[in-house]
């Protein structure tokens, strides 16, 4: 195995770098230990969540009981890997960005005719991977909720998750500490391409041999956590080719060799073909509903971090009095995070009178946001969604997001979806430039950091004739230009790499 935290992409580590790496990977071998020498068996079965939205089989590791995602009532786990279309998606569950990035990336793959694997390192729980995984994953949740406290945020959170994740130093650690989680792909088809949706499977698949591997790359402001060299890396913007390309910033003032150009690709966005194929219509609906004045509907976007529950919560209460107008409706996704919708009842008791709830049942969460597309069936109310499972739960907003007029979130991985959008207050610094990118492109608002401003928003959205109607128009401009074609570019150069060897 190369050594790839000593140099990166032509950058020497300083060796007290390289040491503090090495003390990184050590300290978990003690902890979780060193399973490098494992001979771990690999197992394929339908995902029975999103397998027939998606085409999704998962890839299951190890002791089939120690499998977040197996599913023992179903006992179909002979099958074999596709070895012409199959095409691996790598990721981890750390919010629900990756997962959701995962789910266009699968999207694509079956739109495009592959067969797309799932493979989520954070789901075997015997291994020392998703040990470590689920370890590191734990200390960024609590430093999300510790992020409400204003002083933490501004010395500690987000110079961070700024300038500490930038380093090239960073990646050096990752990759030590990514050496680890390599024994997951042991016994993985080495022909078979992987898309990692963070960096983590990249590195791990690089490490393990994987012969073609593309990390795609979720943040537009360049940092070196997000590097795996040995991999192609694919970015969504253009205004952050530039920064990733020269490495800069990634040891402060020193001028850095850049990464190779075959290394960086531009795709575009990474939207589900769901998405993209109905994006004309999905606009000119929205239009249609403003030019007809029926009520706005907003989609919130709720985590469980609980560390922006306080402008939801004012969002919803600033509603209510046009919601029993007629004027407005919302749908209100909390994820799995039913304490969420809880303490929101709890805080708003008028929202129980307004609200009809849509909870763990797969089949009437897709019909809602199937008949919800119906120009004839006028929407009202408050209509709150919760599903236990992080499929559902992370893919009921994709559904929900085509009928939606504004979709209301933190400017993260749903800044680049193709959907007129509100930017609440950041969770990360990295964050505010998915923001500024999409203000650029016309698709969205300025992140709005303080409740008067998003209120404000609201506002606007309500009672000004053009906020929504420009931002659909330059969706579909957008779409001409191909901006939301990532996730089929990214497929294509997966696949293309098998197909040059």
């Amino acid at each position: 195995m190369k050594d790839r935290a000593k140099n990166i992409f032509g950058n020497e580590i300083k060796k007290s770098a390289y040491k503090k790496a090495v003390k990184s990977k050590k300290k978990f071998i003690r902890k979780f230990g060193d399973d490098s020498n494992c001979n771990y068996p690999v197992t394929l079965q339908k995902n029975p969540y999103i397998g027939d939205s998606l085409n999704v089989t998962n890839v299951l590791v190890g002791n089939l009981n120690q499998n977040v995602h197996y599913n023992a009532g179903d006992a179909q786990t002979n099958l074999e890997f596709d070895h012409q279309k199959g095409i691996i998606v790598g990721n981890i569950r750390m919010g629900f960005g990756h997962y959701r990035i995962s789910m266009a990336m699968a999207s694509a793959a079956k739109a495009m005719g592959y067969q797309p694997y799932w493979m989520d390192l954070n789901s075997y729980s015997q291994t020392t991977c998703t040990k470590v995984i689920a370890a590191q994953n734990e200390l960024y949740s609590l430093g999300s909720r510790l992020s409400k406290n204003p002083l933490f945020n501004k010395f500690v959170w987000e110079p961070v998750n700024y300038e500490g994740f930038r380093a090239l130093t960073y990646n050096a650690a990752d990759q030590k500490n990514a050496e680890l989680m390599a024994p997951v792909f042991a016994n993985v088809p080495k022909d078979i391409p992987v898309i990692g949706t963070h960096v983590w499977p990249a590195q791990a698949a690089v490490h393990a041999g994987m012969k073609y591997v593309v990390n795609a790359i979720p943040d537009n402001w360049p940092m070196a956590l997000h590097f795996s060299e040995g991999s192609v890396h694919t970015i969504q913007c253009h205004n952050a080719y530039m920064g990733y390309r020269i490495c800069n910033g990634m040891a402060k003032k020193q001028v850095l060799s850049p990464m190779p150009s075959d290394s960086l690709v531009y795709t575009g966005h990474y939207i589900d073909h769901e998405l993209v194929s109905n994006l004309v219509s999905d606009c000119d609906a929205r239009i249609a509903r403003k030019e007809n004045q029926k009520p706005m509907r907003f989609l919130l976007t709720i985590g469980g971090a609980g560390a922006q529950k306080e402008i939801f919560a004012a969002i919803i209460r600033y509603l209510i009095p046009f919601i029993k107008d007629g004027k407005a409706a919302l749908y209100v996704n909390v994820g799995d995070y039913k304490n969420v919708w809880d303490a929101l009842m709890a805080e708003i008791p008028e929202m129980k009178a307004l609200s009809k709830e849509h909870f763990d049942c797969w089949e009437e969460t897709a019909a809602f946001a199937q008949t919800a597309l119906d120009p004839q069936n006028e929407i009202t109310g408050i209509h709150g969604f919760w599903h236990k499972n992080i499929f559902e739960a992370v893919y009921a907003t994709n559904l929900l997001m085509r009928s939606a007029d504004v979709l209301v979130t933190k400017p993260s991985e749903l800044a680049f979806y193709p959907v007129p959008k509100l930017f609440i207050k950041r969770v990360g610094k990295h964050e505010m430039w998915g923001a500024i990118h999409s203000a650029e492109i016309g698709d969205g608002t300025l992140e709005c950091r303080d409740i008067p401003h998003t209120l404000q928003m609201i506002d606007l959205f309500m009672n000004s004739d053009d906020l929504l109607v420009s931002m659909c128009e330059n969706i579909k401009k957008n779409n001409e230009m191909g901006i939301y074609n990532g996730a089929y570019k990214v497929v294509e150069l997966a696949m293309g790499l098998k197909e040059e060897h």
